[in-house]
């Protein structure tokens, strides 16, 4: 008997299959974020996930929600409300009483789930973990915020779930968008960069987050952008409208996690409405997809592409809705209509903003 590994990024997180001849066997052990060895008999069959972006990776990197046994009750919110709901109705069945919104494990409903396999943050403290494992349940801790992590932690459920080969094809979908769009944004010019303010929250306070470990950082950058709030020390700082008339963004990124936030917020604030971005109309809300496209995801590399497209649009032209029909099929064995993709990049709420006309279908 042999076996196989499967090296993720630069952390020993690492998924070793072993093989009897040609036949796929098991067991499957993965090396996790806080470098426990997690062993299974078997392909899990039912995994629960505590984190709220898990729930649609794991259905991403199984095709299906089958394997899906319980998830976070904002998880569930998001697929409801965007196109995987539609695409998978069933998944207003799965149980989302498992965790607190605190994400301390509601241990009885979470065993009710009778999962092979427990997903929870790395990290916080044994709170999060101890009743998970104390239950005799498997846990799988992963960390999230950036690119080399969420590469890692999809290939981990996917290995988990005997589909290895799934998070490859993700990986190597990301590297390719990534290295290309890097590669056009060589000829754009420093002074040609637009500051670009992503707000995590903007309804009842505003907040925003520095440059280091920041994935919206990370994207804007790579889409030939300059973060304005890069000096901010941490994530989620709360900040004041004369901050932001202070950094005169030339965009504003308006987050998606909430419902009621739109692009009134600005336009119609007496201090923010005299921004660059909101003179020049350039104020987008982050689409949702088959997840927010804000944070790292499984249609990340769609978010690269339309931030792209936005913010140097005579240097960058993806034919965005044909790149996300093809993710779909592939990601989802979804065909997206032309009403889904309008839906998702919110058409009917931002159309008129500044180069955004070039998302409508032709």
């Amino acid at each position: 008997m042999s076996c196989l590994k499967f090296p993720l990024g630069g952390v020993v997180a690492l998924a070793s299959v072993c093989l009897s001849g040609s036949v796929l066997a098991e067991p499957i052990s993965i090396i996790d974020h806080e470098n426990r060895t997690i062993t299974l008999d078997k392909p899990a069959e039912r995994i629960a996930s505590i984190p709220i972006p898990m729930a649609s990776t794991i259905i991403a990197m199984d095709g299906g929600t089958s394997k899906l046994a319980g998830m976070n009750p904002t998880a569930k919110s998001a697929i409801m409300q965007g196109i995987l709901g539609k695409i998978f109705p069933e998944a207003q069945n799965i149980p989302s009483d498992i965790t607190a919104p605190n994400f301390i494990p509601n241990v009885e409903e979470l065993a009710a789930t009778n999962p092979d396999l427990v997903v929870q943050w790395a990290g916080r403290g044994a709170d999060y973990v101890d009743p998970i494992t104390n239950a005799g349940l498997n846990a799988l801790l992963i960390s999230y915020g950036t690119e080399e992590k969420t590469r890692q932690y999809q290939s981990m459920v996917a290995t988990a779930m005997g589909k290895p080969e799934r998070a490859e094809a993700n990986t190597r979908w990301r590297e390719e968008v990534a290295a290309e769009i890097a590669d056009r944004a060589k000829e754009i010019t420093e002074t040609d960069k637009p500051r670009v303010l992503y707000l995590l929250r903007a309804l009842e306070s505003m907040k925003a987050s520095g440059a280091k470990g920041n994935y919206n950082t990370f994207y804007i950058e790579l889409a030939g952008g300059l973060s304005a709030s890069a000096d901010l020390e941490g994530n989620g700082v709360t900040i004041s409208p004369e901050q932001i008339a202070e950094w005169n963004p030339d965009v504003i990124l308006l987050n998606s996690f909430e419902a009621d936030l739109d692009l009134e917020r600005i336009h119609d604030d007496p201090i923010l409405s005299l921004t660059n971005a909101a003179q020049d109309g350039r104020v987008y809300k982050m689409p949702l997809g088959g997840y927010r496209w804000d944070p790292p995801n499984q249609e990340s590399p769609l978010t690269w592409m339309w931030l792209a497209n936005l913010l140097h649009p005579q240097v960058f032209q993806y034919d965005l809705r044909a790149e996300m029909k093809d993710a779909y099929q592939k990601l989802y064995g979804y065909d997206l209509t032309e009403q889904d993709i309008d839906d998702i990049l919110r058409l009917n709420t931002q159309g008129e903003a500044a180069n955004y006309a070039q998302f409508r279908a032709q």
